[in-house]
């Protein structure tokens, strides 16, 4: 039997970090829920936008989000209404953490290649499930953009009633190489779920971009 561990997980102070970065000893339960309820609402609210990742930062008195997605203009809005609308519906999910001196800084960066982005080729996919399409045709089609984009591999695995069968079952399409027990390797990871009419299909995404200690070592030797 396997040990499925998260490639992101293992990689965790090596070659990838955390995505919510801060400390606290008495309101570490607080800050972990409104940390849950703010990637929750920011994941609804902005599935239209190609959302990749969110990650949340705690300083002394603010709390800083970095929204990385493949369309900006959506999420920023007419002069910075949207963003704007964003900063207080999350001044009131976290409650009484962030009223008074505490600020909300809000940061919206573009991800430029989606091809080779694990989070959005698994929306991707989930999307197209959705709509009926082929899940083979759905998953080599999205393998082969991930492979054009430049990526040294890449892997697509289905689970759940695939076509409306009655049994559900597992599909998975590779190309190239995935190195996952290679702590210098840089695979990113992730996970999607599409709402069919026979039920939830998952669907998870490894993506290999190239092993990133190479040029350390070659400088110390």
């Amino acid at each position: 039997m396997g040990q499925k561990v998260n490639p992101v997980g293992l990689r965790l102070g090596i070659n990838k970090t955390w995505s919510s970065r801060w400390y606290s000893k008495k309101e570490y339960a607080d800050y972990l829920h409104e940390d849950l309820r703010i990637r929750g609402f920011l994941s609804k609210e902005l599935k239209s936008a190609g959302l990749s990742k969110i990650e949340i930062e705690r300083a002394a008195k603010d709390v800083k989000i970095n929204i990385y997605t493949t369309r900006p203009g959506i999420v920023i809005g007419k002069k910075g209404s949207g963003a704007d609308k964003l900063k207080d519906s999350i001044k009131s999910l976290c409650k009484k953490k962030v009223e008074g001196s505490k600020e909300i800084i809000l940061n919206i960066y573009e991800v430029k290649r989606a091809q080779s982005d694990a989070a959005l080729i698994a929306e991707n996919v989930a999307i197209q499930l959705e709509r009926r399409v082929s899940f083979r045709r759905a998953m080599r089609n999205a393998l082969q953009m991930a492979m054009k984009s430049g990526v040294k591999g890449a892997r697509i695995r289905c689970a759940g009633r695939l076509g409306g069968a009655e049994m559900a079952r597992t599909e998975w399409y590779k190309e190239g190489r995935i190195p996952l027990h290679t702590l210098r390797a840089d695979v990113d990871y992730s996970a999607s779920e599409a709402k069919t009419l026979y039920g939830l299909i998952g669907v998870k995404v490894w993506v290999f971009k190239g092993e990133i200690l190479e040029k350390k070592n070659k400088g110390k030797k």
